[in-house]
């Protein structure tokens, strides 16, 4: 179910021209449609994964019929939208850490029903000790649950169970991406699916937030990789500079190389 906000075109992609108060917006209005409505948030892991990817090709065709199934896709990196500005195309970032943290710290899930897919097992308590007001429940996946059948279907039986306002994805990408499109398709499954990433963590203080200053830098992705260089220094370090071949591609392919 497509979104009405209007869409900006980078890399083969529409993303969403939208404030942090026109994306909220967008957000309630899809609780209102029926099936499942998916949100997505790239950045540039996304953006490789989808045009470069490495290993498993079906996991990277299941990545991208995810993405282009989404009702919304929220620019979620300032490097993108910094490589698009060099391009002469202006992108709105609307991150998925700080939307989030709006939806819960703003009252727009009061009296809602919010299934969380992910995260451990202290994260309900948490987040009910600060939002008391939130109707969550939450739901842990095994690991390596995209390719668990038996898995993916307790997900499904999960989210049968009742009508939910928000399904909020915490299993990572590609995987919250894949399986939430798969949730699209199934019969009694209602609600706006955001693919969160680690942004409960970042609400709960669990993990921190480059300070404001890195953000409007462009150097929060360095402030991560500094927090957690045994994780994520793969991603940030060797898959993170394709993003710069990507995008020499694209403007060939439209004719602007």
């Amino acid at each position: 179910m497509p979104s009405e906000l209007s869409t900006t075109d980078f890399l083969g992609l529409g993303f969403a021209d939208a404030t942090y108060a026109q994306a909220v917006a967008a957000l309630e209005r899809l609780t209102k449609h029926p099936g499942v409505s998916l949100v997505v948030t790239p950045n540039v892991d996304h953006i490789v994964m989808l045009k470069d990817p490495e290993g498993d090709p079906e996991t990277a065709a299941r990545f991208g019929r995810a993405y282009d199934a989404a009702a919304i896709r929220l620019c979620d990196s300032r490097v993108l939208q910094a490589l698009a500005w060099f391009e002469g195309i202006r992108l709105d970032v609307v991150t998925g850490s700080d939307l989030t943290a709006q939806l819960f710290e703003n009252g727009c899930l009061d009296g809602r029903s919010v299934a969380l897919i992910g995260g451990d097992d202290s994260m309900p308590a948490a987040l009910k000790a600060r939002f008391p007001e939130v109707d969550l429940v939450q739901h842990i996946p095994p690991m390596g649950v995209l390719a668990n059948e038996p898995a993916i279907a307790a997900i499904e039986a999960f989210l049968k169970g009742r009508r939910w306002d928000y399904i909020l994805f915490a299993i990572g990408a590609p995987r919250s991406e894949i399986i939430a499109h798969r949730m699209m398709g199934v019969e009694g499954i209602q609600g706006v699916a955001i693919c969160v990433g680690a942004s409960i963590e970042f609400l709960l203080g669990r993990k921190k937030r480059a300070p404001r200053w890195m953000q409007k830098a462009r150097l929060e992705w360095a402030f991560r990789l500094s927090s957690e260089p045994r994780r994520l220094w793969r991603r940030y370090l060797i898959k993170g500079p394709r993003i710069l071949a990507i995008v020499r591609d694209w403007k060939r392919s439209n004719g602007k190389a």
